[in-house]
């Protein structure tokens, strides 16, 4: 089990492969489709993003309302495969990677080697325990797309695996990299 903390330099990347398990934390940021879409748009007319891009990582997640006394309800990734046409243009504008949930497609595999960065796996159904590892969520864009807005949350001891590494390796694939 790997300890990191977030932003992740190039070197620590590149220390990381398909398969190994790692705890994040530090600041992360949820994107889901509509809030992609918005940031394209943004991007489209040159307009500064709700947060810098480089190094973040996106989190495939609208987090739940936070029940009293916790930072955030449930917090599962949602299916990574819906993003896949917004994942080449983030990772080329600086984007330090992303975590959700299933395979990614080619040219989402082919922008993370380009660029040398990550995606990270976590696990469907255990929300709870994401969300347990939030201790902070601040809406920070968006808040008319309600679960679907960004959130920038602070994370301790989050759990993942790597699923692409930045040499195209795939927890996916069979040696197909």
């Amino acid at each position: 089990m790997k300890m990191l903390k977030l932003p992740l330099s190039e070197e620590e990347i590149s220390q990381l492969h398909a398969g190994d398990s790692v705890m994040l934390s530090g600041t992360i940021y949820t994107a889901r489709d509509c809030a992609h879409k918005r940031l394209f748009d943004l991007l489209d007319k040159n307009e500064q993003l709700p947060f810098d891009l480089n190094g973040a990582l996106i989190y495939y997640a609208g987090p739940c309302p936070a029940p009293k006394g916790k930072a955030c309800g449930s917090c599962g990734p949602t299916t990574s495969a819906r993003m896949n046409s917004f994942a080449p243009r983030l990772l080329d504008a600086g984007l330090g990677g992303m975590i959700g949930k299933g395979e990614m497609s080619r040219e989402t595999v082919e922008s993370i080697k380009r660029n040398k960065k990550v995606y990270f796996a976590a696990i469907g159904g255990a929300g709870a325990i994401y969300g347990n590892a939030v201790k902070k969520s601040d809406c920070i864009a968006f808040p008319e797309l309600l679960s679907e807005a960004i959130h920038q949350l602070q994370v301790e001891n989050f759990p993942l695996v790597v699923a692409i590494d930045c040499y195209g390796k795939s927890i996916y694939e069979n040696d197909k990299n």
